[in-house]
């Protein structure tokens, strides 16, 4: 068993590995047919992510995030469920540590680890909501935790502007007492909004590991994500794993909606729009096979992409969605299996010229 479950890691590490790389080739050949020179765009997204100390520490912030929405949507998946709705987790995350951060006035230290663990009950909470109503009642998943994200977004612009800005666009500023910056680290990143949130992050995918695969109740959740049938048959409760599934991954969710808003922004805007940190934790967690430490490397590989895509469309002249155009095609590759069939389409060819 361990040597198929490790030939089955190596095989999703090829597919992925190649996959990321057809993606960026993909992104070459649209940069060419641009007109745009690929190898100074690809240069300049690179050397601008990393160089730098305030590059790297601000790329090391944007995958923060990243690292916790994606374990969010690996653990749904793991049960067999699809958290389309870990872009809402997130949002009510952000809002009840920021109303926390404005409205309780408690010593430092305990104030931003209240106003964490307060981001992430929201975000458990508001995955509580599909998961229930799929265990109970059958709904699927997907509708009602899509719908959510609306209902998080609406809520989070009607608190800010009623309710935490009396009127404004944004919340004031958080009481330092519950920011989760880091200054001295700050300082030697030169400035970048680095936060305690990189290392909650790195914790939260060693906790999902230990969760899933060394606990009971982890075998459970594994076990109705193959098949709830057989599941249920040997026992396990399907309908309390589903909750308890949605209700983790929203907690992931929320506490990353918690760490943007204590440690990098630290305050709470008006948004028009979604965020996407929620939508890219999909990707993330297809890209690294919905597994922890899957979740960070490709969330890694995500931060440096968005964060010196940004850069690259000033240094390069390349737009940034050629960048989105890259995560597109990655997580085509990814989802389609494509270079797993190729792959597997190679071993048989060779095999057969072997025979011969």
């Amino acid at each position: 068993m361990k040597v198929l479950s490790r030939i089955n890691s190596q095989s999703t590490f090829i597919t992925s590995l190649l996959s990321i790389l057809l993606g960026m080739l993909i992104g070459a050949i649209m940069m060419v047919v641009a007109g745009y020179d690929p190898i100074a765009a690809y240069n300049a997204l690179f050397v601008s992510a990393l160089v730098q100390p305030y590059d790297l520490g601000e790329t090391l912030r944007t995958i923060t995030p990243l690292i916790l929405t994606g374990l969010a949507v690996a653990l749904a998946f793991r049960t067999g469920l699809f958290n389309i709705g870990v872009e809402g987790q997130f949002i009510v995350g952000q809002l009840v540590a920021i109303i926390v951060g404005l409205k309780l006035n408690l010593p430092p230290v305990l104030h931003a680890f209240v106003a964490v663990i307060a981001g992430g009950l929201a975000g458990a909470v508001w995955g509580l909501v599909p998961g229930l109503l799929k265990a109970t009642r059958g709904v699927h998943e997907v509708i009602i935790s899509i719908m959510m994200n609306f209902i998080a977004l609406y809520l989070s612009n009607a608190l800010v502007f009623h309710w935490l800005s009396n009127g404004a666009d944004s919340t004031p500023k958080i009481m330092d007492s519950a920011s989760l910056r880091i200054d001295a680290v700050s300082q030697m990143f030169g400035g970048a909004r680095l936060h305690f949130g990189l290392i909650l992050a790195i914790l939260a995918a060693f906790v999902m590991y230990v969760l899933v695969w060394r606990t009971r109740l982890g075998y459970e959740l594994r076990a109705v994500g193959h098949n709830p049938l057989a599941a249920e048959y040997a026992g396990m409760s399907v309908k309390r794993n589903i909750i308890l599934s949605m209700m983790f991954s929203g907690a992931f969710a929320g506490l990353a909606g918690a760490g943007e808003a204590l440690g990098t922004s630290g305050y709470l805007a008006i948004q028009p729009a979604f965020t996407g940190i929620g939508f890219d934790g999909i990707a993330v967690a297809l890209l690294g096979a919905s597994t922890p430490l899957g979740v960070v490397l490709a969330s890694v590989l995500f931060g440096i992409l968005t964060y010196g895509g940004g850069n690259m469309q000033f240094e390069a002249g390349v737009p940034f969605e050629v960048i989105r155009v890259v995560f597109a095609a990655i997580i085509l590759f990814v989802a389609a299996n494509v270079t797993g069939r190729l792959m597997g389409k190679f071993s048989r060819n060779k095999g057969g010229d072997k025979r011969a």
